[in-house]
């Protein structure tokens, strides 16, 4: 083993990275598609060529640094509660363009916590809001519709259910994108687990592994539908809300300020 491999460089940050898009695609076939997508729907919506971007539950910034990209002119701030993925993504990605806050979404204040210097154009976020429950996403996209700027926009892309509307439509989209990740040829070589598992035996990523020891819990017990979502971003003071993009049970789902 190399002395590269045993400290945390960008290099090594950026290795880690790449194995985290790996794994992820088995469970999204099409996701640099929905990534694509997203941005499309900023670049239709958001007038300034300079956005400034929120990102929610930022993790390893796979989402953000594919918006730093399209976007030469943008900034984000990506916010989370998990010091080893924020770690991570500050290694590979920090800049001038591209910064991290921790902070629990699902608690008040981390709005403030951010410490922007204007009003956000957007909010953004994938794979990361499935861990909220109803009641604090409400109180988010409630945040999210006071402190937009005027004409700005919220776009979340994740695995999204019908719930107890559509048992029957949720097995069936289940089934779709399995579907579509076996057409797509998508090999499993690593899973979720099997990334957080060897990311724990990692000598370089000891630190950040013991920082994130005990603390944040993805616990779940009332999960929200679709339909939530779009009526929650109404209440939260969108004029419109709506899904825009779909294949299988992944969606992006938009709300106009």
């Amino acid at each position: 083993m190399t002395l590269s491999e045993t400290s945390l460089t960008a290099d090594r940050a950026r290795y880690w990275l790449e194995r985290w898009d790996r794994q992820q695609e088995f469970y999204m076939p099409d996701r640099e598609e929905r990534f694509a997508v997203l941005g499309d729907v900023l670049a239709e919506l958001v007038p300034r060529e300079d956005p400034l971007i929120v990102d929610l539950g930022v993790g390893p910034g796979s989402l953000s640094t594919r918006l730093l990209a399209r976007f030469p002119a943008a900034r984000v701030v990506g916010v989370d509660a998990d010091p080893l993925l924020l770690g991570l993504a500050d290694l590979a990605y920090g800049s001038a363009r591209f910064r991290t806050v921790t902070a629990d979404l699902r608690q008040r204040g981390w709005y403030e916590a951010l410490e922007l210097d204007r009003a956000p154009d957007a909010f953004v976020s994938t794979t990361a809001l499935h861990w909220m429950n109803r009641l604090p996403l409400r109180d988010l996209l409630g945040v999210c519709g006071e402190t937009l700027a005027p004409g700005g926009v919220f776009v979340n892309g994740d695995h999204l259910y019908e719930g107890a509307a559509g048992p029957q439509l949720d097995t069936l989209n289940r089934a779709l994108t399995k579907r579509r990740a076996a057409r797509a040829g998508v090999v499993r070589d690593e899973d979720w687990a099997a990334w957080w598992q060897a990311v724990e035996a990692a000598p370089e990523l000891a630190d950040l592994v013991a920082e994130r020891a005990g603390g944040f819990a993805h616990e779940v017990t009332d999960r929200p539908s679709v339909h939530d979502y779009l009526a929650f971003l109404r209440e939260a003071g969108f004029a419109e809300a709506g899904t825009v993009w779909q294949v299988g049970d992944d969606r992006i789902v938009a709300g106009i300020r």
